[in-house]
Parts: structure tokens; C-alpha cells; sequence
């Protein structure tokens, strides 16, 4: 198996078991020293936002639908659901649902996760999230068809002449 298929193997791992919600295992595929958007974070750290998402959402899931590694870079583009029962505490999910009570509703939304490797181990990690579109499933913020005022009216039927 080559490096490259070797770190997309431990990103596979990685989606497994924090789908499975196993944090203490998925943060074994993480470096002690981890950078999260460029900002340094302990291993510690990572499960504490990791177990945060998992109170906040029980059944999060992350499936792979695309991965794709070039020298130590695995990039995923995945399918992100789960169902609002936990009040999150931690600046999880862009910070967005930090005190907001659970909805019981769920969401499906797609995610894009640019991770860098070392040694067998994430060592930087990045993601494009629509959560946007997950606080729109979760009825947190309204959606377009909420303001169908704001629609252009249907035109009129043309004059037959």
C-alpha cells in the first residue's frame, strides 16, 4: 500500500469511528499537536469539540462520497447528518449552536474536509461546511421557501391577440 492509500485508509478509519461514535478512537488518528483553520490544538482539545458534536448531535454521521490524496493531502467530500438532541458548548459547527436548546429535527448537508498528514497521523485539518443549510433543516434559520414574499410574482397569462 503506498502512502497515499495509506492516509486515505486512516481517513476512512477516522469517518468509521466517529460515525460509530467512538471519539477516543478516532482521536487516535490525530497528532498530539493538531492544527484545526490554522489554529494549533491539542489532542485533548480536538475530543473535547469531537465530543461536543457527538452530545449535540448522538447520531452524527460522516459518509465518504469522493476521497482523493496527493502526496501527504487527503481531501473528502462527504455527506454530514445528524439529528439536534444536545446543547452544544463548545465552538463546534462555526460556533452556531452554542447554547441553542434541541430542535429534534435532523439535517443532511455535504461537507468538503482537507486533512494533512504525517506519519500516520492528521496533523492539519480544514473544512468547507454548509452550515447554512444545516441550521435551515434544523429550523434555527428560516429558509427561501419561508419568504415566499420575497418570490417574483408568477407573470400574468399574455393577451391573446
Amino acid at each position: 500500500m503506498s502512502e497515499v492509500e495509506a492516509n486515505i485508509e486512516v481517513i476512512r478509519r477516522h469517518y468509521t469511528t466517529i460515525s460509530s461514535g467512538d471519539v477516543d478512537a478516532a482521536l487516535e488518528n490525530f497528532a498530539e499537536d493538531v492544527q484545526n483553520h490554522g489554529l494549533y490544538r491539542s489532542r485533548e482539545r480536538t475530543g473535547a469539540v469531537l465530543r461536543d458534536v457527538q452530545t449535540t448531535f448522538p447520531d452524527w454521521s460522516m459518509e465518504i462520497l469522493d476521497a482523493v490524496g496527493v502526496d501527504d493531502n487527503v481531501v473528502v467530500r462527504a455527506k454530514v447528518s445528524g439529528t439536534h438532541r444536545g446543547v452544544g458548548r463548545l465552538p463546534a459547527n462555526g460556533a452556531l449552536l452554542i447554547g441553542v436548546p434541541p430542535t429534534g429535527k435532523s439535517f443532511v448537508v455535504q461537507h468538503i474536509h482537507w486533512y494533512r498528514m504525517k506519519d500516520g497521523k492528521i496533523v492539519d485539518h480544514r473544512a468547507n461546511r454548509d452550515d447554512l443549510g444545516m441550521l435551515q433543516q434544523l429550523g434555527i434559520v428560516p429558509g427561501l421557501d419561508a419568504r415566499v414574499d420575497l418570490l417574483p410574482a408568477e407573470p400574468s397569462n399574455r393577451s391573446e391577440n
